[in-house]
């Protein structure tokens, strides 16, 4: 199978105030990410000191017209970040790179959905949080991060995982020094059509035509840059910015991309960096 390139992680944040005493910055309004609507302030208010346009704060929170706050509401207020797009790119690989979904970045940046990044061009990286409306069943999507904390997320212990089908392991994952060939993930048997269940709970960051080694792709964030990789699908039955929980149908087994007999690609990174997945999974 061909190497998926995933780009280097490229957290960028615009300083625009002076340096702050660690106590301070947590209620600083200018780098705040939460805010708990105090008695008297209004939403215009609120962008105005945290220094965000106020349509962000909007999206960010699934506010409706005519978009008033209560006393002791809490609203996410989105940072925005940049990224630079570097040689050999796609929007497939930077999504990945920053846990938000290819379509929410395109939207960002008024793009097309399938419209190609071109190296040089500067993203702007949205923050994406759990809408005030969604529904009460599904899991929080993960917060977004200063960059300060990008190191951080590399010690976020594993998430628990299931086998996301029953089926037999017909080629292990391999590394980069294997005398095989490298091999970035498990390849299950498991016949065409049957459902490919979620790993483990998460946000559903691509789903799609991925690369075409890998055919139809979906791909899920756990959190902490842990991700799980589904490829070779028939079906894709999520969508981007879905969340899922654990053992939720997320696709059907095909043999599409390099597969030639039905079977579900499972790939494990953590830190964009390819893991054996067979040594988070449960023995069986």
């Amino acid at each position: 199978m061909k190497r998926l390139a995933i780009s280097a992680l490229a957290l960028a944040g615009v300083l625009t105030a002076p340096p702050l005493l660690a106590q301070d910055k947590a209620s600083d309004p200018r780098t705040a990410t939460e805010h708990v609507v105090k008695p008297g302030e209004t939403l215009g208010g609120i962008a105005n000191r945290a220094q965000v346009p106020r349509v962000l704060i909007i999206e960010a929170n699934g506010l409706k017209e005519p978009y008033l706050v209560k006393a002791g509401q809490k609203l996410v207020i989105p940072r925005r970040r940049t990224h630079t797009v570097k040689d050999g790119e796609t929007g497939f690989s930077i999504a990945l790179d920053y846990g938000v979904p290819w379509s929410a970045i395109a939207a960002a940046n008024a793009m097309q959905p399938d419209e190609a990044v071109k190296t040089g061009q500067k993203l702007a990286i949205p923050t994406v949080a759990k809408a005030v409306h969604a529904a009460q069943s599904a899991p929080p999507a993960a917060p977004a991060k200063p960059a300060a904390e990008a190191e951080a997320l590399a010690d976020t212990p594993a998430p628990k995982l299931a086998w996301p089908v029953p089926g037999k392991v017909r080629r292990p994952f391999r590394s980069a020094e294997a005398k095989e060939g490298l091999h970035e993930g498990l390849d299950l048997l498991a016949p065409k059509g049957s459902a490919v269940r979620a790993s483990a709970a998460g946000k559903v960051i691509f789903a799609g035509q991925g690369p075409e080694a890998y055919g139809l792709t979906v791909i899920l964030f756990h959190g902490g840059r842990w991700t799980t990789t589904y490829s070779f699908l028939q079906k894709v039955t999520v969508k981007e910015g879905d969340q899922v929980k654990l053992g939720e149908r997320i696709g059907l087994v095909g043999d599409t991309g390099l597969a030639e007999e039905p079977q579900l690609h499972f790939e494990v990174r953590r830190n964009r960096v390819p893991l054996d997945p067979a040594k988070f999974l449960p023995r069986r």
